[in-house]
């Protein structure tokens, strides 16, 4: 038997969430193939079989929280030999009698609409009897539900972790375990909120210099560098210029200390199915245009993908979100903790606009910058904000570094 454990999953991390078995017990898998997905409280892991076989037991059952080193489960090897043993050894199942049908003149049974005669069948519950909870006594689902428990229950002992799985209340609603990743983060941007004197001070840029410039250059850019010219990594560049001259907004409070940071790990907030999580773009002063597209193309994808590893989330100094893609058009980002800074990008909508005493109409958008007033004055802040809207009005004159 080879035993199958829970691997080392990163600084500060001690222990996951089973968030999926990929196999059943009994399947053969070939090696390297995933076996469980575990959740941490910043990304999620895949556990690969370490060798050709059968899993031939699983020990920890999906929603147990495990710790580094624990047995999630155990191989054998060969395949048709062990998974027989297996299912040899394996108690039979009681046969389930056939469903009870309703006797004639059976009320509870006739008051039950299709649906739910179908649920009872196939779970061998008797309808006869219910009061039902509906309009002139007729059973629902949930009452249907609520005997399929309550027989559950009185069989055998409620579990020691539940599964992930929802768990319905009613027809109305249905209650579900937060993952860890969004308890994680609910935790932390609590924190933010109780730990930091945040404030959000906000402008606005007109985008038609960029605008331009992407439509000149899109293609040859792309041919060129294999990659779509964003407005991500203009604002990359805008933020780093503005943290160059405003480097408060770049450092961290540690106790009674202020940590300046001379490098610029820029954190790029993306939403997944799992919750928010932030990549880090690193040294990203030193990395071209190009460069950081291509950089933040990768790590959105492994963000979708659940791939992202925990070095691939943690030491941003500034971190950039940009609820424009949802369609926001204003709104105030809370702090990524311990970083004092956070740029809010927003969607882009024609606005008419005073330009040279002339009213035109030019794609707007609001910038807002979330700050921790313990370390970042209001004048720090609106200047900061102030750099990045004229970098990204006048793009040359921020590529030029002037």
């Amino acid at each position: 038997m080879t035993d199958i454990v829970v691997p080392t999953l990163g600084e500060s991390v001690s222990e996951a969430t089973v968030a999926k078995w990929m196999k059943k017990a009994g399947d053969s898998v070939r090696k390297d193939e995933t076996l469980v997905e575990l959740e941490t409280d910043k990304v999620s892991v895949e556990v690969s079989a370490p060798e050709a076989g059968v899993l031939s037991e699983i020990v920890a059952q999906q929603g147990a929280t495990v710790s580094i080193g624990a047995i999630l489960g155990r191989m054998g090897a060969g395949g048709s030999e062990v998974a027989s043993a297996q299912k040899a050894e394996a108690p039979k199942p009681a046969s389930r009698p056939p469903a009870p049908q309703p006797a004639a003149g059976n009320g509870a049974a006739k008051q039950a609409p299709p649906s739910v005669q179908r649920i009872a069948a196939e779970n061998n519950a008797d309808l006869s009897g219910v009061s039902g909870s509906g309009r002139d006594g007729r059973v629902t689902k949930a009452d249907a539900l609520a005997i399929i428990e309550n027989r559950g229950a009185q069989q055998q002992a409620p579990a020691a972790h539940p599964p992930l799985a929802a768990r319905i209340v009613s027809d109305r609603e249905e209650r579900v375990p937060m993952t860890r990743l969004r308890r994680t983060v609910a935790r932390r941007l609590k924190e933010a909120q109780n730990t930091a004197a945040m404030l959000t001070t906000f402008n606005e840029a007109d985008m038609s210099a960029i605008m331009a410039a992407r439509n000149k250059y899109k293609d040859s850019f792309e041919r060129k560098h294999g990659v779509k010219l964003g407005f991500m990594s203009f604002f990359v560049k805008a933020c780093i210029a503005a943290l160059k001259e405003i480097p408060n907004v770049n450092a961290e409070i540690d106790g009674d200390d202020i940590i300046y940071k001379n490098f610029y790990d820029i954190g790029i907030a993306v939403g997944t199915d799992r919750g928010l999580v932030v990549p880090v773009v690193r040294d990203a002063d030193h990395k071209s245009m190009a460069e950081i597209e291509k950089e933040i193309g990768e790590l959105g994808i492994k963000a979708r993908d659940g791939h992202l590893k925990i070095e691939d989330l943690q030491g941003a100094t500034f971190t950039i979100s940009n609820g424009g893609v949802y369609g926001s058009l204003m709104s105030t980002p809370i702090l990524n903790a311990p970083q004092s800074g956070i740029l809010g990008m927003h969607k882009i909508q024609e606005r008419p606009v005073v330009v040279d005493k002339q009213v035109a109409v030019r794609p707007m958008m609001y910038l807002a910058l979330s700050y921790d007033h313990r370390i970042v004055d209001g004048k720090e802040a609106v200047t900061f904000l102030v750099r990045v809207k004229e970098g990204l009005e006048d793009p040359e004159r921020m590529l030029l570094d002037l």
